[in-house]
Order: structure tokens, then sequence, then C-alpha cells
């Protein structure tokens, strides 16, 4: 930890927190103004549809002009987005206007941070990444938080009070925003400026692109899993007659529980090896998301949101580190970024295509179909590993 600034935590932190206010929220607010459930991956979805297509121009531009540009222009896309569903969101199509500006100011934040973490000496990397994405889970953790102590024990907490919670931070997050644009973290490797083009870049030897593209895959739906959660709990309490305030509690368990497991992060790699660790934590939070689909007790349904926590946490930080230890020198940025187009793919397709499934099956079949896509991509990055091998 001591390899980056206090300022990157912080930033990490508060991004996420926004976000896991904002997006429960939205979907609460999506509620109250008689959307149909299965209209819901709207929301995880408008997030995700801008930043889907420019992720790899802001990696080349974080590559051509280092990170202090894009963390600056995604801050103040927080807090304009922030002041827009706090004083502004009559109708589902601002509701969606103001997630897709979040979304882009998160997208730049992210590819911001990420080309900073991976300066990083190579032999810290896992444990950077593991410490910074555990930054942000502590975001994602308080933010439930909040939203448990606000809605108290009303099926519908005030998404007002939510909303102007998340504007807040996002005016907060300009003060490690300041910081990190004006300095580097201490014992950063140097990292070559480009002189490729994007094509260029993106061209690699065939098994490092195999490798890279593989960690997209996994990253992609590990994510959209988290979003869904993120998204759909909420209906499902609304569904079961759960209060506000115990699926801020569960939501903030499995956040808990990411927490707990990037902490020790570099141990279970060292033990195991980063492909074994993907295949297996993919696999349990397939099975722990299955567990949802049940009509389990609350009790039962923390259970099954710590086990998914713990497998879901691994993905992110290993993904990331295994591009940035894989990318070719000066293109870092083009790769991360490239990861987070991916996740923002999955953040679009998979919300979609399990809203069609809700129509059908209503909550728990959007669990069933998240769990699918898990045990998919658990089994193909199995395959992967064995023939990484060999």
């Amino acid at each position: 930890m001591r390899h980056l600034p206090w300022a990157l935590f912080q930033h990490a932190m508060l991004v996420q927190f926004i976000a896991f206010i904002v997006r429960p929220t939205a979907a609460y607010r999506a509620l109250e103004m008689g959307v149909p459930v299965t209209w819901l991956g709207l929301i995880a979805a408008s997030s995700a549809i801008v930043p889907l297509f420019i992720a790899v121009f802001v990696g080349r531009i974080t590559d051509l002009r280092g990170e202090r540009l894009v963390l600056s222009v995604g801050a103040v896309l927080f807090v304009g987005s922030a002041a827009g569903l706090v004083f502004y969101t009559p109708t589902l199509t601002l509701l969606l206007v103001w997630n897709v500006l979040l979304g882009l100011g998160h997208l730049l934040s992210a590819v911001g941070q990420q080309s900073r973490v991976a300066k990083t000496d190579a032999k810290n990397l896992d444990s950077a990444f593991g410490y910074y994405t555990v930054a942000g889970t502590l975001g994602q953790a308080v933010g439930p938080g909040v939203i448990a102590l606000v809605g108290g024990d009303n099926i519908l907490p005030p998404t007002a009070t939510l909303f102007f919670i998340a504007f807040v931070a996002a005016v907060l997050l300009l003060i490690p925003t300041a910081f990190l644009a004006h300095r580097q973290p201490r014992g950063a490797t140097a990292t070559p400026r480009p002189t490729t083009s994007l094509r260029e870049a993106l061209r690699a030897p065939k098994e490092t692109r195999r490798r890279m593209l593989g960690a997209m895959l996994v990253s992609m739906m590990v994510l959209a899993a988290i979003d869904l959660l993120s998204v759909y709990l909420p209906a499902l309490g609304v569904e079961r007659q759960i209060s506000a305030s115990v699926i801020g509690v569960l939501l903030m368990v499995r956040a808990v529980a990411t927490i707990v497991s990037r902490f020790f992060l570099s141990a279970l790699v060292t033990r195991f090896g980063r492909d074994r660790l993907v295949f297996g934590s993919t696999a349990v939070s397939a099975i722990a998301v299955a567990m949802l689909v049940l009509p389990l007790d609350v009790w039962l349904l923390g259970a099954a949101l710590m086990l998914a926590g713990l497998g879901l946490g691994i993905g992110q930080p290993l993904t990331m580190s295994v591009i940035a230890l894989t990318a070719p020198a000066g293109t870092r940025g083009t790769w991360l970024a490239l990861r987070l187009s991916a996740n923002r793919f999955g953040q679009s397709a998979v919300p979609a295509a399990v809203g069609l499934v809700a129509a059908s099956w209503g909550v728990p079949g959007v669990f069933a179909a998240t769990s699918v896509g898990l045990a998919i991509v658990a089994g193909t990055s199995g395959r992967m590993s064995r023939r990484h091998g060999r």
C-alpha cells in the first residue's frame, strides 16, 4: 500500500460509494415511477452504453497524456450527473440520461485509477491491485449501508435523500482528484510513452491476445453479476416484502465478503496460481448466485450473498494484474481500457438479456440466468488454464 498515494484510495472509495448508492436508488426511483420490473435492466445498462464505445480511446488518451485529464473530467461528470439526479429527474428518460453521464464519469475515473496502479513494480502488482480494489469495495459496502440507514423499515426508501448524499460525495471527490492530478505514486515504474498507432497497439502476439481476452471475458461476467445483484436485489425485496434496510445490509454483506477475499489475494495467488484461482472463484460465485433463486429466509440469503461476495471479489483485481503484466510496453492504459470496454459490453448486454428472462420467470429467473453465465465463464477460464499450462 505504501507504493500508492492515499488520494488514490479515497478516490476509488468515493467513486464506488457514489455508484453503489445511485444504482440501487435509481432502481427504487424507477419502481416509484411505476416502471415494470422487466425494464430495470435498462438502469444497469444505461451507465454502460457510452463507455462501451469509447473506452479504448480513453485508454489511448491515458497512454499518450497520462491520467490527469481523464481523472479530472471524470470527477466533473460525477458532480454533474449527481446534481441532475437530485434536482431534475421527473421522467425515466432523464433518470437514464443521468445514469449515462455517471457511467461515463465512472469509466474515466476507473481508467485513470487503474493506469496509476499499473505503474507499480511487477512484484507488488497483485497486492497493489488487491488493495486498490479493497478501497473500491469499501465504497461498495458503505453505499448500501447508507441505503439501509436512510431506508429504515420502508419497502421503498426516500430516493431524494439518497441522491443528495451521492451529490455531496461527488463534490468531495474533487479533493482527491486534485491531488491525483498533480502527484505520482512513490516507487512507480516508468511507463514508456507509446509511439505506435491504436491499431498497432492492439496488435500483440496470439498467445498474449488470447490470455488478455480470456481475462476480459471473466471480468465482464463477474462485473455484470455484481451490477445485477445491485439492481435486482431491491426488486427481490419488493417482491418478497423485505424492507429496504435489510436489502441494504444484504448488499453490504456481499461487499464486505469481497473485501475479505481481496485482502488475502496475494497469498491465494501464491498458493493456487492466477488461472486456478480465477476458475475456482467464478465457479463458487455461480453456485452462490444460484442459491438466490430459492425461497430462502433472510439469514440464508445473507449466507448466499457472503459466498457470492467471496467469489466475485477475486476476479476483478486478478484480471487487472494479468492484463497489466501481459500488455506490451506503452499499451497498458489501452488494454486496461479495452477490458473496461468489455465490462461495459457485459453491463449492457447481460442486463438486457436477463430482463427478457425476468419477463417470463420474474426476479428469481434473473439470478438463475446470471448463475448460468458465471458457470459458462468458469468453464471457459478452466479450459484456458489447462491450455496455458501446456
